[in-house]
């Protein structure tokens, strides 16, 4: 606690992806700054990432940015490709793959355009998209998200062991142990272990993986 202001507990594996000056408040390497003085004052533009429907993911970041004294200036919505591809209800072919991150990047060019106009784009940042995320999104998955999950499933007949899995997990959920794959309970959904797969020897919330990505299958 510092100045009356909670300071997060960030797990190791995502101290080392924070911004270099967030990184040193954790890791001890210059003297600890709360993060209201580290975002006080600071303008801020958020995107937030979807597969169906965002709500105010946008919003919910505004929300814990203005808590630490930031100024949002405004927010972007992208729908991009799913990365769940042990799910077929979400599945679309490559083709429409492609087209989606076309979209998304004339949506970003016009949002460049809007700030430099002044006028920044404000997806999910309104009443209207708190209420949307609220009644759409959290009550939903309330429940699901107060935890990690233990759903992974992992084919011991399939998986050679190689270890890529335990390698991309930003949780180190994953670990190789007497040559084979172990979960740890850490799980958070990302999806990076099933995608990176050579395999398809992991699912989470499927039973079999359906199609995998990789941001060079649409360019």
């Amino acid at each position: 606690m510092w100045g009356g202001v909670y300071l997060p507990l960030i797990p190791v594996p995502v101290q080392r992806q924070l911004p270099q000056r967030l990184r040193h408040v954790y890791c001890g390497k210059s003297p600890a700054v709360p993060l209201w003085w580290e975002w006080k004052g600071k303008r801020v533009f958020i995107i937030a990432t979807m597969g169906l429907f965002s709500g105010d993911g946008a919003g919910v970041a505004a929300r814990l940015f203005k808590r630490y004294g930031a100024q949002v200036w405004g927010g972007l919505h992208l729908k991009m490709p799913d990365c769940i591809c042990d799910v077929k209800a979400l599945k679309r072919t490559p083709a429409q793959n492609k087209q989606i991150v076309i979209q998304a990047e004339e949506r970003i060019k016009s949002a460049v355009c809007n700030l430099k106009n002044g006028t920044p784009t404000k997806d999910g940042l309104g009443f209207l998209c708190h209420i949307a995320g609220l009644l759409g999104q959290r009550l939903w998955f309330y429940h699901k998200t107060q935890e990690y999950s233990d759903k992974i499933q992992i084919d011991t007949d399939a998986c050679i062991k190689c270890g890529k899995c335990a390698l991309v997990c930003p949780m180190n959920n994953l670990s190789l142990s007497k040559c084979k794959i172990v979960a740890n309970g850490r799980c958070t959904l990302c999806y990076r272990c099933v995608n990176q797969c050579s395999e398809k020897a992991i699912t989470i919330l499927g039973k079999q993986v359906i199609f995998q990505h990789s941001v060079s299958d649409f360019h």
